[in-house]
């Protein structure tokens, strides 16, 4: 409970609450009894009432306390249907009275209301109670959202709520929080009529005041990044990128190569020789992406593409989404330019996560050519061992004028100028508030404010920004706030790696040709970034292009958004900070993947993988999970110890794994491994027989 400390316990006190334990224990077993009989006599709900009123966190009484109310409903008099409601509130009540943080006395409350039998005029009588006790308990803003919605209060009078309990104690979290829904909610409602400039600069001052009163609580420095983000933000979905871009040339070298991407320079080998990904690539989640809202014209096109979110969680939404051309069964023409022109949104079905229509059409057109056919089987192309070496690599001095490596922005949403205006009058009153307090969140809000002020004027003037700043305003962090130096430190990487990616020039330093040795002939383009101390990926919007990349000596934990890259067949991924395998979840839907660098991460040094519970699991209902051929190519082996490898691996066509420094690369993993991948020509840098 707020304000209420820990005290110690006295000897008598460690006496009452044994007595008081005991007594507990046995309602628990005459409860359960009646529970396991099915008992629902006024006797029997008399005794599990008895136990929620000592004990309001035991979640089977009150779920008992739901069947009971549904076994009685079957009587029809209307007097005793009413008792039986107000039975359950009074209880409800009086749990409350016990622990107003009660989450199952709350929930059973809404569920009594939800059947319609009970009136509500009392509810908010009930609630400023409560709220009086704890004005922060966000169990009753919870409820007071449900009770108002069926009150049909409107959100503009809850404003006025929100604000006077704000005036009273402007630290109450759960109130802005509170405030930040109502907003919301009205600017979503009424987009048109809702006077959203008047009330974003209104909230601004509201929430300044808070803040300048005590820099170091909180709760107003919250509320103020939420609006931040409300300012900048488009709450409509659209496409910020595209592989193949817009007006790109894309040339086929007979069966295996591809080249084009969008920078000429580039070439790589595909794992299929016959197929072309189509990437698109969001501004936030959506879902629709199908043959009604894209159509596909091309005389290439002899049958439907099939749309699929690029995601790790199985989910029906996704920022980006793939599909496959298949050339396979097709006699294409050398030297003969096919024309692929890709419409989306010309109907009405693509939908943001938070209900938002897709809707500005925009048409994607490119051509494809094919060069002479290859005179080498495809299952011998591919099988060199990849070097990444320094001396291997040789740095591009420019780009052609033609090449075009960076995705430009498909739609620059366009930002009122009173957006523009509101965040540079921020921007100039934190420089002031710093220049006095050292706060740390509010070095966090000035690095939010200048990076929102980067996007809103980066339609105007790319060469206007306050990169250099921000960055230094995370470095500052993470020795001002050793705690949270791992979030500082993330979001340092996302900085770094839009600047790094943002345009040609930026990205031409990182860019170098790699020879392969064994053909004069053939350089490959890579994009190395490696030795930058990233602790997290980003910007794939503008990295789609990409087909060698260099990830090595890094501090990465994750790589979160990978999937993205379809073209991706080299990866190096070495020298990192990779405690398992799940964490390489994304790398299953790289079918293009041939070549992959792991050695030298921390995999299998923790006998307990923390992030199991938050990846992909066989036991998850939404995973196919060989398991016939995981026992077969186990043998021997623990199971346990190979699950997350198989999972990951089964799925890919590598030719070239490097394992080494991990401390599962054991014997034992590498004949298992061996056994899970048949393409593999080299492991651990040496050629297998």
């Amino acid at each position: 409970m707020h304000g209420q400390p820990r005290k110690p316990l006295k000897q008598e006190d460690e006496s009452l609450l044994s007595a008081k334990a005991a007594k507990l224990r046995t309602l628990q077993s005459q409860f359960f009894a009646n529970h396991r009989d099915r008992i629902y006599t006024q006797e029997a709900l008399d005794l599990s009432a008895k136990l929620l009123e000592t004990n309001p966190e035991c979640y089977t009484a009150w779920n008992y306390r739901k069947l009971a109310v549904q076994h009685n409903l079957s009587r029809s008099d209307p007097d005793y249907v009413a008792f039986l409601f107000h039975q359950e509130l009074k209880l409800v009540e009086n749990a409350l009275r016990k622990n107003y943080k009660s989450y199952g006395a709350w929930y059973h409350r809404k569920w009594v209301l939800s059947k319609g039998h009970s009136s509500i005029d009392d509810e908010l009588r009930l609630l400023n109670g409560f709220q009086k006790a704890d004005s922060r308990n966000f169990h009753a803003w919870n409820y007071r959202r449900f009770v108002t919605s069926l009150m049909k209060r409107s959100d503009e009078d809850e404003l006025i709520y929100t604000e006077e309990v704000i005036g009273e104690n402007f630290s109450n979290y759960s109130a802005w929080h509170n405030r930040s829904v109502l907003l919301s909610n009205l600017f979503k409602s009424k987009a048109e009529e809702f006077p959203l400039e008047e009330k974003v600069l209104q909230e601004y001052e509201h929430v300044r005041s808070a803040i300048f009163t005590d820099p170091d609580d909180q709760s107003g420095w919250f509320y103020h990044l939420w609006l931040i983000d409300l300012t900048v933000k488009n709450y409509a979905p659209l496409l910020v990128s595209s592989w193949p871009s817009h007006g790109s040339n894309i040339t086929l070298n007979g069966n295996n190569c591809i080249y084009g991407c969008g920078l000429s320079l580039l070439n790589s080998t595909l794992s299929d020789t016959r197929t072309l990904p189509v990437i698109l690539y969001f501004n936030q989640a959506v879902e629709g992406i199908n043959l009604s809202t894209v159509a596909v014209k091309s005389e290439l096109l002899k049958e439907d593409l099939v749309w699929k979110p690029l995601s790790t969680n199985n989910s029906s939404t996704a920022q980006v989404w793939g599909a496959y051309l298949n050339l396979g069964n097709m006699e294409l023409e050398q030297s003969k330019t096919y024309s692929i022109k890709i419409t989306i949104g010309h109907s009405m079905g693509i939908v943001s996560s938070n209900g938002y229509q897709y809707g500005d059409p925009y048409q994607i057109a490119f051509k494809l050519c094919v060069q002479t056919a290859s005179t080498k089987p495809v299952e011998e192309q591919g099988g060199k061992l990849t070097s990444w070496k320094d001396n291997n690599f040789q740095k591009i001095d420019h780009f052609e004028d033609s090449d075009s490596i960076v995705s430009a922005d498909l739609h620059i949403p366009t930002t009122s100028d009173w957006c523009m205006k509101a965040i540079e009058e921020e921007i100039t009153t934190f420089r002031d508030l710093l220049s006095e307090e050292k706060c740390k969140i509010g070095k966090l809000s000035l690095a939010r404010l200048l990076t929102a002020l980067d996007l809103i004027t980066h339609q105007h003037d790319k060469r206007k920004n306050h990169t250099e700043e921000v960055l230094k305003l995370y470095t500052d962090l993470m020795e001002l706030d050793p705690t949270h130096s791992l979030y500082y430190k993330d979001e340092h990487s996302l900085v770094l790696l839009k600047q790094i990616t943002s345009s040609r020039e930026s990205l031409l330093p990182y860019c170098c040709y790699y020879k392969d040795a064994t053909e004069a002939n053939t350089s490959y383009v890579c994009l190395r970034l490696q030795n930058l101390s990233l602790s997290r990926m980003g910007s794939f919007e503008n990295l789609l292009w990409v087909q060698m990349l260099d990830l090595s000596h890094n501090d990465l934990r994750s790589i979160e958004g990978l999937e993205a890259m379809q073209l991706l067949s080299s990866l190096n991924l070495s020298h990192n900070k990779f405690g398992s395998f799940t964490v390489l979840g994304p790398l299953r839907s790289l079918k293009s993947l041939k070549v992959l660098d792991i050695s030298y991460n921390k995999i299998g040094s923790h006998s307990i993988d923390t992030r199991r519970y938050l990846c992909s699991s066989p036991l998850a209902n939404t995973e196919v999970f060989a398991w016939d051929r995981f026992e077969i190519l186990c043998g021997s082996f623990s199971a346990t110890k190979f699950w997350e490898a198989f999972l990951i691996f089964e799925s890919l066509n590598l030719t070239d794994l490097n394992a080494t420094g991990n401390a599962v690369a054991d014997e034992n993993f590498t004949s298992f491994i061996v056994k899970v991948l048949p393409t593999l020509k080299w492991l651990n840098s040496e050629e297998l027989a």
